[in-house]
């Protein structure tokens, strides 16, 4: 999953044929069902190649819950946003996919953040 996060290309057998994905974003929802139509779905907001330098996964009794922190570049500016992915997993892969995003910040919601709140832990 994070080489699909950072490449925006799924590895054999990560999703199942069929998957499906239901993506929540601050002020919007959206939705895909099956491996190509989710594949334009994150490469519409996340065009290019990534990283993800900080992550937790957790097992389900049906597959996992992974948190991430994102960062990428675009139109020369930096963004950064946090994600939780929860996935049901089957034989064939990921079938069912849900995200929660805080929201792409720029370079400056970054420094915004970081002007005005002290973060305990990264």
């Amino acid at each position: 999953m994070i080489t699909f996060l950072e490449t925006g290309r799924p590895p054999q057998g990560l999703f199942a044929p069929d998957v499906f994905c239901d993506f929540t974003m601050p002020r919007w929802r959206l939705q895909a069902l099956g491996v190509p139509d989710l594949v334009a779905l994150r490469l519409a907001g996340h065009p290019g190649p990534g990283r993800v330098p900080r992550h937790r996964l957790d097992p389900t009794p049906t597959g996992f819950v992974l948190e991430v922190e994102e960062q990428w570049e675009q139109d020369g500016e930096h963004w950064y946003c946090r994600e939780l992915f929860r996935a049901d997993v089957g034989a064939e892969g990921i079938e069912r996919l849900s995200v929660y995003c805080t929201g792409d910040w720029d370079r400056a919601r970054v420094a915004e953040h970081a002007a005005e709140v002290t973060l305990i832990r990264p």
